[in-house]
Order: structure tokens, then sequence, then C-alpha cells
């Protein structure tokens, strides 16, 4: 069997972002596991804020479009979060809105969301680690869009501290979550890929 594709990526675009160092660690974790891996920035996918009148006006961005077509090709998909106001970030939210909207001839509604096994996480520079995020974004996932989520989370508190100089963490116990994540990730992945084949 070829080895799990995991694409791996933050909701946050900004330079020195927490969040894309732990989408890049993780990425590295299951990079060392032998997954082939797929690291994006949401910066290289501009897409303006949803619009109802816009969608049928313009229809959907291309960079929806092509969003979604790597979403459906992993078989996991790892997404750090950052939490703004106790919430999901307002790129996260209208990325996952436009993608939502892509529907290929024949295909079922949110197509992209129900095949991919889905990891969060989040690093946060207070004391909660970005969870209250992470609790509105399990419910996009699950309940907006029908995805499946691991229950296990990579959680990074006090994450302005929370990295070394080379991009490890250096909480333990932080770091034992993101090695339960990523084993738990290629464990169901690898199982998806055996149910489809089989």
């Amino acid at each position: 069997m070829r080895q799990p594709r995991i694409l791996t990526f933050s909701g946050s675009a900004r330079a020195g972002s927490l969040n894309a160092k732990l989408a890049a660690l993780v990425g590295k974790h299951l990079a060392l596991a032998d997954a082939e891996v797929t690291r994006l920035s949401l910066k290289d996918y501009p897409m303006p804020i949803y619009d109802g009148d816009l969608e049928a006006q313009d229809g959907v961005p291309q960079n929806a479009r092509k969003l979604k077509r790597l979403m459906q090709e992993s078989d996991g998909i790892f997404i750090a979060c950052p939490e703004y106001n106790a919430g999901v970030t307002p790129l996260l939210k209208n990325t996952i809105d436009w993608v939502s909207r892509v529907k290929d001839p024949g295909e079922k509604p949110m197509a992209a969301f129900r095949s991919p096994v889905f990891a969060i996480g989040a690093a946060s520079p207070g004391a909660f680690g970005g969870m209250r995020g992470l609790i509105g974004m399990r419910t996009i996932l699950e309940v907006g869009l029908g995805a499946m989520v691991l229950p296990q989370m990579a959680v990074v508190a006090r994450a302005a501290q929370g990295f070394d100089s080379k991009g490890d963490l250096t909480d333990d116990r932080a770091a034992g979550q993101l090695e339960t994540l990523v084993k738990s990730l290629l464990r169901q992945t690898r199982f998806q890929m055996s149910q489809r084949s089989s």
C-alpha cells in the first residue's frame, strides 16, 4: 500500500505565525513517519469574503477549486487553528466556506470534507492554547460539513515560548499530544485507505 498523503496548513497567513510553526512541525513528524506531506499557506490562495451574490455573479473562485482538489487528493488533513476572540479566524472560516461551495458534476455536497481524515490543533500565546477556537472548528467540520475529525488534538499554550530554535516543542505535555495526534492520524488514514481498496 502507498504511503498516506497528508495536507497540512494553518488558519493564519501572518509572518511568524505560531500556528504555521505548529503545522510545519506536524508535517515534519508525519514525513519522518514516511507520510507524503504537502504543506501550504492560505496566503497563496486569496479569496474575497464569501457573498452569495458574488458567487451567483462570478461563480466560485479558482483558488477555492484548487484547494478543494488538493483536499480531495489527500488521505488526511491537519489544520492548525489560531484563535481570534475565542473563535475561528476569519481567514480560515472564509476559506472553508468557499471550498464547501465547490461541487463538481455527479458529486455529493461537501465532497472535499467527506473523504479525508481531519486532525486539528492550535498554538496560542494564552494559557488555554486555543482550545476555545478548536471547539468551534470541530463544530464547523463535524456538524456543518460531515467530516471525520480525530478526537486527539495538539494544543500548545503559551506558544510564544513554546518552540525552540529548531521548531520543536519545549513543553513535554504538548509534545506528547502532538506525537499521539500524528500516530492516530496515520493509523486512521491507513485504515480508511485499506477500506477503500478492499
